[in-house]
């Protein structure tokens, strides 16, 4: 007998881009995953994308909705209000989800410099749910195209990763792998694969000397405490391997290296993933879609497998 369904938040993300209609479109879609869905984003925002897509509204589709006021914003335009919005959605989302009356959230996408001209100054959905749940051990991993690859460095400028790419952050961030993989069918080895930062991982230290220098201690620290983790390899084969299956997870050390891997295989299917919270959450693989807000182009595929995910989760 299949057990209660979970009550999980749908945040609409920015209501200038997409995120407002692929909730919509998700939540009638035939193969919407059952849960108990609560729509967190400005109800007049959510009747006139159902009026102006000619789409179910939330509550048609058996959805309830947490309104966090606010009315209409110009499509495809960062604006401080859209940034409210989608911040406040994720906060309260967050908020009840820390109360224990969700069992997690599903987040469309926001706009960071929006956020941030709203006066939310997080880099993202990941740094700012972290501060909600009091947590700052917390790490992004993206499932899709049969790999799942965590990242070391999130939204870091290029210049800046060196210097974040530490031994104790590379112990903290396989460890929380390490603990998640088997929520995502692991099997009991749990075996991880990290990325070098350099090209060829430093070709013994002629190009870079980090895979030489940072690497090693923590990489035996690991695998003292039991975690099954090889590396670093050069990141141009890598995920070639991770594909073919010799690696449960793979660590990347920046954003590109991670994503470009994961969009290329599996775009519009691939799932982003908070590890570490107290609660689930799942997100899509795309961005706002501002040039495509309210033009009935937007598809809900990531959205649909970011839901899959969080019910399975749970």
């Amino acid at each position: 007998m299949a057990g209660p369904r979970p009550r999980l938040a749908l945040t609409v993300g920015d209501p200038a881009g997409i995120g407002p209609e692929i909730v919509l479109k998700a939540l009638a879609h035939a193969e919407a995953p059952k849960a108990e869905w609560v729509v967190y984003g400005s109800k007049e925002v959510l009747r006139v994308t159902a009026s102006r897509m000619g789409l179910p509204s939330a509550e048609a589709s058996g959805a309830s909705i947490v309104d966090v006021g606010g009315g209409e914003v110009d499509l495809g335009v960062v604006a401080a209000e859209a940034g409210r919005q989608a911040a406040v959605a994720v906060i309260r989302a967050a908020g009840d989800a820390m109360r224990g009356e969700l069992a997690g959230l599903v987040t469309a996408p926001l706009n960071k410099e929006a956020m941030h001209i709203a006066g939310y100054n997080y880099p993202g959905h990941t740094e700012l749910l972290a501060h909600v749940a009091h947590t700052p051990n917390v790490a992004m991993m993206f499932v899709g195209g049969q790999i799942r690859v965590a990242l070391l460095t999130i939204h870091a400028p290029l210049k800046d990763v060196p210097r974040l790419v530490t031994a104790p952050e590379i112990v903290r961030v396989a460890t929380l792998v390490h603990r998640a993989l088997p929520k995502f069918g692991a099997g009991p080895r749990r075996r991880i694969a990290i990325a070098g930062l350099n090209p060829h991982a430093g070709e013994h230290g002629h190009i870079g000397t980090e895979e030489q220098e940072v690497f090693p201690g923590a990489l035996a620290d690991l695998r003292a405490a039991g975690v099954d983790i090889e590396g670093p390899f050069p990141g141009d084969t890598l995920f070639v391997r991770a594909s073919r299956g010799d690696f449960d997870a793979v660590i990347a050390c920046y954003h590109d290296q991670g994503l470009i891997p994961v969009k290329l295989l599996a775009f519009g299917e691939a799932v982003n993933v908070t590890i570490g919270l107290p609660f689930v959450r799942t997100s899509v693989d795309h961005g706002t879609g501002f040039d495509i807000a309210g033009k009935g182009r937007a598809e809900e595929g990531s959205l649909l497998a970011a839901m899959r995910l969080a019910v399975k989760l749970c």
